[in-house]
């Protein structure tokens, strides 16, 4: 009886360790245990899915249609792009699925449109905006799957850390700066910038990035050539006040790009409008914005040119020749406010006058408006989504449904002018949705 009872913990313990080590299997399971296409990418379906972003830590998605334009001309650079993570040994794993077929996963991921691309981290899916060529989406993959701080040990360190960066996102620089002092907040904005701390540095290194003692944060932006210094004081909120202002440049060229960054940026927009960016004259007002924004942090200030992006800038009024360059400011959804008495700048003493806007403004001369175009979101969501198509296609068929039951005369159904800006760039094939998204 006594002999029994002890082999019955022992039989146990071989159980429990025989399903853990089951479990630890299925867990870690490797990449050639799921479908994988043309050798490296990928092939989810609503069997496997789940389980893929659960096991990979890292994992880009492509949600695309089989006859959507843009997603066949993505198609091999994503293959190019996993035999260039493959053969790198990074922790990244290229995937696609077929979100027409499996239209269950693609609403549970706010699939609207095609391609949609999305990473995959840790199993938490944030939308990617980046890159579409293969060389330069892996370099962008590769700033998640890269530890939170570098460090850096000597000048070549530190030139091969920013070189290999690439212009995607800013990098901040701590020369002498202990790296406690960025971790933290290393980890929370690592998605949307690279850091590290530089231990040893030379006089050249110093010269190069423009500060004359240490510790020193710098700020660096390669996409607009832009740079700024901090030299503290070192404390967790004043150093993320520095990081966050410096996402993007002190004046903000406007575009869809830099709109999804916004977004997430609560301060109100000071928004100059000109009649062409390239212009010398407007060159030389961006100067003088650059200055204003570097003394006023408390707005994002940004530019758009009408013959750049009409669309945009028309939402803001009347843009005739006569009436630019003027500023406006813009709450980022459907309201701006126009300053009463700065309406318009004249070419003479530009910095006095954008002084004389900043003030009218914080003292509340201003008068209200709202924008006559399409909202902040609609900008960046250009295109007619899926839910918006299933709703139109369904009331049409009430319509329809209603006119052959009580046989009365044709309903016209008119559009608003919110929806032609919702237009989609390719058509599909008969029968089936043209949902495209902008390349």
């Amino acid at each position: 009886m006594k002999a029994r009872m002890m082999r019955l913990p022992i039989v146990f313990c071989f159980s429990i360790c025989a399903v853990l080590i089951v479990a630890a299997a299925a867990t870690a399971a490797p990449i050639e245990d799921f479908k994988v296409e043309d050798g490296k990418v990928l092939v989810l379906d609503e069997s496997n899915f789940d389980s893929a972003i659960s096991t990979f830590d890292h994992i880009f998605v492509d949600f695309y249609a089989p006859w959507c334009g843009h997603c066949k001309r993505l198609a091999p650079e994503l293959d190019k792009a996993a035999a260039i993570v493959a053969e790198s040994k990074d922790a990244i794993v290229i995937a696609k699925m077929d979100a027409e077929k499996y239209r269950r996963l693609a609403d549970k991921y706010d699939v609207d449109g095609y391609p949609t691309l999305k990473i995959f981290i840790h199993g938490v899916a944030m939308d990617y905006y980046g890159p579409r060529k293969a060389d330069l989406l892996v370099r962008y993959l590769k700033k998640f799957v890269a530890p939170d701080v570098a460090t850096l040990d000597s000048d070549s360190a530190t030139k091969e850390f920013v070189e290999g960066a690439g212009t995607f996102f800013p990098i901040y620089l701590g020369f002498g700066l202990d790296e406690s002092a960025i971790s933290k907040l290393a980890v929370k904005y690592k998605k949307k910038a690279w850091f590290a701390v530089a231990n040893k540095f030379s006089e050249d290194v110093m010269f190069q990035y423009d500060f004359d003692k240490s510790p020193a944060l710098v700020s660096i932006h390669p996409t607009y050539n832009e740079q700024n210094i901090f030299y503290g004081p070192f404390e967790e909120e004043f150093i993320d006040t520095f990081i966050t202002q410096n996402f993007l440049p002190p004046a903000v060229p406007m575009n869809h790009d830099t709109l999804k960054i916004l977004k997430d940026d609560q301060r109100k927009i000071v928004l100059t409008i000109v009649e062409d960016e390239l212009e010398e004259k407007s060159r030389n007002l961006i100067k003088l914005l650059k200055a204003a924004a570097s003394a006023n942090r408390d707005f994002v200030f940004g530019y758009v040119g009408v013959k750049q992006w009409g669309e945009f800038a028309d939402s803001f009024g009347d843009n005739g020749k006569k009436n630019l360059p003027r500023s406006v400011v813009w709450d980022g959804d459907e309201e701006y406010h126009v300053v009463l008495g700065s309406e318009r700048m004249e070419e003479e003493d530009q910095g006095t006058q954008i002084s004389q806007f900043l003030e009218g403004f914080r003292a509340g001369r201003t008068d209200k408006r709202k924008i006559s175009g399409p909202s902040f979101m609609s900008f960046i969501n250009s295109l007619i989504g899926v839910r918006l198509v299933y709703i139109l296609v369904f009331l049409v068929g009430v319509f329809m449904l209603i006119q052959s039951i009580c046989k009365e005369e044709p309903l016209m159904v008119g559009t608003r002018d919110s929806v032609d800006h919702a237009t989609t760039t390719t058509t599909a094939p008969e029968g089936e949705r043209a949902r495209d998204k902008e390349d």
